[in-house]
């Protein structure tokens, strides 16, 4: 099988290559990323020469240049991680979201349509369906659940998961949708809350949380989710929205804490900002369907999960520092800007 990875020099498309080159050696991975801010080429230094892996430098938008490369590549699956994704970013300037998020999804359709994928995964998010009460505990994310977006970012996500779902009636491109709960876990881009926390910390910084801090997030290790959406590709329904949980709920106080507690740093670090525009209560995800259909669980503790992403914070300074400094973008021109 030959996959198109989008997006796969992020966070989560990154660690999805590390799996399936690990799981299914005898599978070839292209990976297809523009290397925006968020996009990291020393991320996939590891596996650069990899007999089964190749990068492509592009933007999904980009339709001459996906068609091309859907043209030389026949493609069997296509999983499309790329995505802006960091909500503040959304809040200040929608378009490039609107662009890459929901006229991104369409090229890709479209070059699977033309060249005739086995599959095309959309990797969605749990925040198209709005948040949840605080005060309920009992109420989770349903695949059933109405798309009640509340950011920019979200309203995009939304939008190329209708997109994709309409492709598959109107066209009959087979596609599956995954929606997950946050992400943590390496490689993540240092922006985000845990790893922004981390480097925060041992920098000795104040840690920026957004109003009290008590919005709750339902987080998942991103091994699982990779696992999970590779059990959505082997076994998964033509047409159906997976969603993907990882039964970690915490609030941004107590993630905040945690790291705190785990690196011996004091809690007067903790400074309380202005709350985001919009900000979703609480995300909680119930995972039934992808665990009765396809045998899914997480299988990653908070508590074992979050160890392990602060000791590889410790162990890779360097790969944040690089980010943090700006360097990381000039990776791309050090390995090939003389080929």
């Amino acid at each position: 099988m030959k996959y198109l990875v989008t997006g796969g020099a992020g966070f989560i498309g990154a660690n999805f290559v590390f799996y399936m080159l690990q799981e299914h050696p005898d599978d070839e991975i292209v990976c297809y990323d523009a290397l925006t801010y968020a996009g990291n080429l020393e991320t996939l230094e590891s596996v650069m020469d990899h007999p089964k892996f190749r990068f492509v430098k592009g933007d999904v938008a980009d339709r001459e240049a996906v068609f091309r490369l859907f043209a030389e590549e026949g493609f069997d699956v296509v999983v499309n991680f790329a995505a802006e994704s960091h909500v503040d970013r959304s809040i200040e300037d929608p378009g490039v979201f609107l662009k890459t998020n929901i006229l991104g999804t369409q090229v890709l359709m479209d070059a699977s349509r033309e060249y005739g994928v086995a599959r095309f995964h959309q990797v969605g998010t749990d925040e198209v369906y709005g948040d949840l009460p605080l005060d309920r505990p009992d109420l989770f994310f349903t695949e059933d659940m109405p798309v009640t977006a509340s950011s920019p970012y979200s309203a995009s996500k939304a939008s190329a998961d209708l997109l994709a779902m309409a492709y598959h009636r109107t066209y009959g491109l087979p596609v599956t949708i995954s929606r997950c709960s946050n992400n943590y876990g390496p490689y993540q881009f240092p922006e985000k809350l845990i790893p922004l926390m981390i480097a925060n910390a041992l920098a000795d910084k104040d840690l920026p949380v957004y109003g009290t801090g008590e919005n709750v997030r339902d987080w998942l290790y991103v091994e699982d989710h990779c696992r999970a959406i590779d059990g959505i590709l082997q076994n998964g329904r033509v047409g159906e929205i997976y969603n993907i949980g990882g039964h970690n709920e915490k609030s941004n106080l107590e993630v905040v804490k945690i790291i705190l507690q785990q690196l011996g740093k004091p809690e007067s670090l903790i400074t309380f900002v202005g709350d985001r525009k919009g900000h979703d209560l609480r995300y909680a995800i119930d995972p039934a369907k992808i665990h009765g259909e396809i045998g899914w669980l997480p299988e990653t503790k908070f508590e074992n999960g979050i160890k392990a992403t602060i000791q590889w914070y410790l162990d890779h300074e360097d790969w944040w520092k690089n980010i943090i400094s700006g360097e990381y973008q000039q990776y791309y021109e050090k390995m090939y800007g003389n080929r």
